[in-house]
């Protein structure tokens, strides 16, 4: 899509960082207008059609933005189910300066997102009781059959001063957003040497060392270790493969140390330790693996950046910030999603150096 440079991108959307996930829309067995969260697909689904349903499954804050979403998506004539993600309800808007200049925001997650106070947008924000970002279509004639499709066709829906909403396509208004030859060459290279580091990644002994990382207590996987590195903010597109599966090893022996060293009986200590050289043997003998695995994730984390880095140079329908103790700090959008129209499915692109930081460490809405 990006060497292409085609201005008609249909099929990346843009991942807003809202919350809670709202699923709206006509029950597809009686027609009636219904909300739900995420359980109205899970085995005992869950979805409300009045607000005593509402009242009587949620409390606080989340009951009284689900009375917001049946109250006002009711008249927007939605077919079928649509997914989105609630952005604002009445009162969550704030007008803050930031950088000098005056905006209207609302955080409903991480993210802090903030139009110009004086600009048609934050007068329209203003107005509505609700706000939401849809992403995702839902069709079939019954809950446990209906079929998701990326993407949401916003254009049939029936206008309401009260609802503000935006579907989550990416569009390049600028241009900008463009892989040169030199860029698609690298990429191409960048992928090449990536696809011969997975050949030679042997399958059988992956498998065994997954199988020993479930049965590790959870603080002593690669996983918290690899997330400890994201908080540190270590370079992970610039380390080197060796020395951080050697870190890793380090890791999970003062882990499992302290594991041993919260026992007082010595026959507990006699068996913990036992257990920690296993796992140590185990983790020793799978750096080899580790190695190439990290090498792998590296390669493929190096282009994902550079994708990232070109999405990002567009510029996006508001400013977005993180709050820090001192104020704040530009980012970029959560991510995007790049949707295979013909093959179906998706994948998520997020920076995790700069988004999952955000998300381990800033301050949200309900630290304050």
């Amino acid at each position: 899509m990006l060497s292409s440079g085609s201005k008609g991108i249909k099929n990346v959307t843009v991942k807003w960082d809202g919350a809670p996930a709202v699923f709206v829309g006509e029950h597809p067995e009686t027609g009636e207008f219904i909300v739900a969260k995420k359980g109205l697909f899970a085995k005992k689904q869950e979805f409300y059609r009045t607000h005593k349903e509402i009242d009587e499954k949620l409390s606080g804050d989340l009951a009284d933005k689900f009375h917001m979403c049946l109250d006002n998506f009711k008249g927007l004539g939605i077919k079928g189910i649509l997914q989105g993600d609630l952005m604002f309800t009445k009162g969550d808007l704030e007008t803050k300066k930031i950088n000098g200049e005056s905006y209207e925001t609302f955080q409903p997650n991480t993210i802090v997102y903030a139009v110009p106070s004086t600009s048609k947008l934050a007068s329209t924000m203003r107005k509505a009781n609700v706000g939401v970002v849809w992403h995702t279509t839902y069709k079939g004639d019954s809950l446990s059959n209906m079929k998701a499709s990326f993407g949401a066709d916003i254009s049939k829906l029936k206008k309401s001063s009260k609802v503000w909403l935006d579907d989550a396509s990416y569009n390049d208004v600028s241009g900008t957003a463009t892989f040169n030859m030199k860029d698609s060459v690298e990429m191409t290279r960048l992928m090449s040497r990536a696809g011969k580091v997975f050949q030679s990644i042997s399958a059988p002994q992956l498998t065994k060392f997954l199988k020993m990382q479930e049965s590790m207590i959870d603080g002593a996987t690669y996983k918290t270790y690899h997330n400890s590195r994201v908080r540190a903010q270590d370079n992970l597109l610039r380390m080197n493969y060796k020395k951080h599966t050697e870190g890793y090893f380090k890791f999970a022996e003062e882990r499992l140390q302290k594991e041993v060293d919260k026992l007082k009986s010595a026959k507990g200590k006699e068996t913990k330790t036992k257990n920690k050289d296993m796992f140590l043997t185990e983790i020793r003998k799978s750096l080899p693996i580790l190695t190439k695995l990290v090498e792998f994730q590296a390669l493929i984390n190096y282009g994902k950046t550079k994708i990232l880095f070109k999405l990002n140079k567009a510029k996006q329908l508001t400013n977005l910030f993180v709050k820090k103790d001192n104020g704040f700090d530009v980012v970029a959008p959560e991510g995007f999603v790049a949707i295979d129209d013909n093959l179906g499915g998706a994948v998520k692109l997020v920076d995790r150096m700069e988004f999952s930081l955000n998300n381990f460490t800033v301050q949200k809405n309900w630290d304050k």
